[in-house]
Parts: structure tokens; C-alpha cells; sequence
């Protein structure tokens, strides 16, 4: 069981993270998201993150919200990322463009939108095994994840049975992540606002822990 922990912000909070046992640390780039980060401060901090931790290193993921291609591939490069989240309305042809270093989040609205996504972004899923295929995230209009929101059930089955490796975001908390890994069987889960306080953005090491534990209990 794969767990990202997203929309990370300091270096503490990214430590903190990886010694509980996160395989993925996700920066959000998405100058309306509270849980933004600059591209220089990503970049500073990816690199102490990687100067202590060396080849214990989670994954490190860029979230990116309608950025085009070649401000993908300058971040991913800057900062030193092993690959980028689209979290918009980018096309297939944008994954195509960025060789299997990007995966495609989705929020259907309901289950004829989640067949239709799957046809289109199907054929561009990465092969790569530590990438997930597809991030599944709750439909909340206007909004690019990280809302604290659930999708459908009727939406998830249908997105699990299509997709090698399904990473499951939105809602999840270390309350309810065993139960939804148990029912819902992805390949890995995703978490922002459910390991936080008051303060979007800061995380909370206890809240880490828990879910991490939960989630692959």
C-alpha cells in the first residue's frame, strides 16, 4: 500500500512525513491552492530533503494545475522531482508530451464521466510501477483537490476495475483510510487536509503516523 502525503510545505513537515513511511511527498504548484509552494522553496527544500535522507528519499511529486508543458518539464527540473501530478483539465496529448514522467488526477461527476475519463486518459497511463496510474479525487466544482471530499462509490468501482494502479484521494483520514482500503482495494491512497490541524498546509506528526498505520493495517 502506497501512501502519498500531500500538499507538503516546510522541511519538517516533509521529515516528519518520511519517517513515518511515506513513499510519496507531494508539492503543490497551484498559486490558489493553501497549500502552495514556489518553485524556489520547493527547490531549496527538495534539496536538503534529499541531502539527508539520500536514497531513503520518498518519491518526489509536483502537482500541477493547468501549467503548460514546458513549465512542467522546467519545474520538474529545477526542483528535482521525480515526476509530476496533473490536477486539471490538461488534455492526453500533454501526457504524451511528458514521457511517462506524469499521471493524470481525475474527478468524475459520476460514473458515465468516469468511463468516459478512463477512455481518454487510458491510453497514456504510465507504465512505470512506482507511478500510480491514475489519482481518483472527489468532483467539487471549481476546485483541483484537496478539499476533504469523498467520490462516489459508483465512481470508484468503476475507476478501480479500469486502472492497474488506482491511488485513492480525497476524504481520507486515519479514521476512515482502513476502512475505504479494505472496500475499495487501490494501489495506494492519498492525503492532505486529513493529517492537518487549523492550518492548511502544516501537517501533524501523530495524524501521519495514524493514517499510515490505518492505511496499511
Amino acid at each position: 500500500m502506497r501512501v502519498k502525503i500531500c500538499g507538503i510545505t516546510t522541511l519538517d513537515d516533509a521529515l516528519m512525513a518520511a519517517d513515518a513511511g511515506a513513499d510519496m511527498l507531494g508539492f503543490n504548484f497551484w498559486p490558489k491552492s493553501k497549500r502552495y509552494i514556489t518553485r524556489e522553496e520547493a527547490a531549496e527544500l527538495c534539496m536538503s530533503l534529499r541531502a539527508e535522507l539520500a536514497a531513503d528519499c520518498p518519491l518526489l511529486v509536483g502537482v500541477f494545475v493547468n501549467m503548460v508543458v514546458s513549465d512542467v518539464s522546467r519545474t520538474l527540473e529545477i526542483v528535482g522531482l521525480d515526476c509530476a501530478q496533473l490536477a486539471g483539465d490538461e488534455s492526453e496529448a500533454m501526457l504524451r508530451e511528458l514521457r511517462g514522467t506524469a499521471f493524470k488526477a481525475i474527478r468524475p461527476a459520476d460514473a458515465y464521466q468516469a468511463q468516459d475519463d478512463l477512455a481518454y486518459f487510458g491510453p497514456v497511463m504510465p507504465s512505470n510501477e512506482w507511478m500510480p496510474s491514475i489519482l481518483l479525487d472527489a468532483s467539487v466544482p471549481g476546485q483541483y483537490g484537496g478539499t476533504g471530499q469523498t467520490a462516489s462509490d459508483a465512481v470508484i468501482e468503476i475507476v478501480r476495475i479500469g486502472v492497474p494502479r488506482l491511488m485513492l484521494a480525497g476524504g481520507l483520514t486515519p479514521e476512515n483510510v482502513a476502512e475505504r482500503v479494505a472496500a475499495v482495494r487501490p494501489w495506494g491512497v492519498d492525503v492532505a487536509s486529513g493529517v492537518e490541524g487549523d492550518t492548511p498546509g502544516r501537517k501533524i506528526a501523530d495524524k501521519i503516523r495514524e493514517f499510515i498505520w490505518a492505511a496499511r493495517a
